[in-house]
């Protein structure tokens, strides 16, 4: 059964946590990308993206990442994946994201770390 994907965000300290559930394909890469898009404009540059609950994603989803990091780099940003699945962590690590984005193993971990 396949449940549709959902999407919350939430501030710590000045931080935005983004938690997506469900695949991470065109439509759940896109609603990410939106939602940070939203609070980039307010001068959020520090994030940190919550995969707890998405152990799949395709290369579509991945591109909008990526745009994401292209947005922070402009800025001196931060991003921080955390509680990635050991298959997306491998998937990552192969397209060199971590060259431009770092991983945390947990939100806490990364909070910390962006301090």
């Amino acid at each position: 059964m396949v449940t549709e994907f959902t999407l919350t965000s939430e501030f710590k300290n000045d931080c935005l946590i983004l938690q997506p559930n469900g695949y991470l394909n065109y439509s759940g890469g896109e609603k990410i990308f939106k939602e940070f898009s939203k609070h980039s404009t307010k001068g959020i540059n520090k994030v940190i993206i919550d995969l707890s609950k998405s152990n799949v994603i395709n290369s579509i989803g991945i591109s909008f990442l990526i745009e994401i990091i292209d947005k922070l780099n402009d800025v001196d940003g931060k991003l921080f994946f955390a509680n990635t699945d050991p298959a997306i962590e491998k998937t990552f690590s192969i397209m060199g994201i971590y060259q431009f984005a770092q991983k945390a193993a947990t939100v806490e971990d990364a909070l910390e770390k962006m301090k």
